[in-house]
């Protein structure tokens, strides 16, 4: 190779020798993902011990942003929206969130560093979702032609990243119906269902509403109305009781 050539590579090296350094220096690991609900405390640790005799731990929410950081033996807390709600734990690494909340969703990473300067860092996914409301189901249509009943039930909730599922007296309905709007047509009088139930869920919780229906479908009774005649049936006799005594007494 002529002397230009040996040039070229040598500040091709140099060049590139920064950017080796730093991925040597460095060692990335990744420790899953926790999924807990609003309003919970949480512990995110990584799996293994921490190095022994460490310098420094800094916990980061974003890749610019610090939460708290440990050097020499003390622990400094940064001026964010976590500040009072995080309690570090130096000898476990442990970074302890109180009262945690959807908008603290995101990757943290640990960064810890010997006397040398080496480097390791640990990245934990944490995924925050607040309890899903009582949905409540809405009649959009009901139609019997020939024995034929078609249906259209509406289950939304709003703003709300959640799963939708449905089921009949028969059971869990197919994937094709798992929607917030069920739609369907049932010609068999043998496949009639008396309910139909709609269950809203995400990771942390699940709420369902049931509508009853006489076959082919006509509706009987919602989850509310039979609520309500629930509490008309005990409700009504203690208050004729009530006037009953009240007579007596004058």
């Amino acid at each position: 190779m002529s002397a230009r050539g040996w040039e070229w590579c040598l500040a091709v090296e140099l060049l590139l020798l920064p950017l080796l350094f730093l991925a040597t220096n460095a060692q990335g690991h990744s420790t899953g993902e926790v999924i807990v609900v609003s309003g919970s405390n949480v512990s995110l640790q990584i799996s293994k011990s921490l190095p022994d005799n460490y310098k420094q731990l800094t916990w980061f929410y974003t890749i610019h942003q610090k939460i708290v950081e440990w050097d020499s033996g003390k622990s400094k807390y940064f001026n964010t929206k976590f500040k009072g709600r995080v309690v570090l734990d130096p000898e476990s690494g442990a970074l302890n969130i109180y009262n945690v909340q959807k908008e603290d969703s995101s990757t943290y990473l640990m960064r810890v560093s010997n006397a040398t300067g080496k480097e390791q860092e640990w990245k934990i996914l944490l995924k925050v979702f607040d309890p899903v409301p009582t949905p409540a189901i809405n009649i959009e249509k009901t139609e019997e032609t020939n024995n034929t009943c078609y249906l259209k039930l509406s289950c939304v909730i709003p703003d709300q990243s959640v799963n939708y599922t449905w089921y009949a007296d028969s059971g869990l309905l197919p994937e094709a119906y798992q929607r917030s709007v069920l739609e369907l047509r049932v010609p068999e009088p043998q496949k009639y269902s008396k309910f139909y139930t709609c269950e809203v869920s995400n990771p942390v919780s699940s709420k369902n509403d049931t509508v009853y229906f006489i076959p082919p479908c006509t509706l009987a009774r919602s989850s509310g109305v039979d609520w309500i005649a629930s509490w008309l049936v005990v409700m009504v006799p203690t208050i004729l009781g009530l006037l009953l005594t009240r007579d007596e007494l004058f």
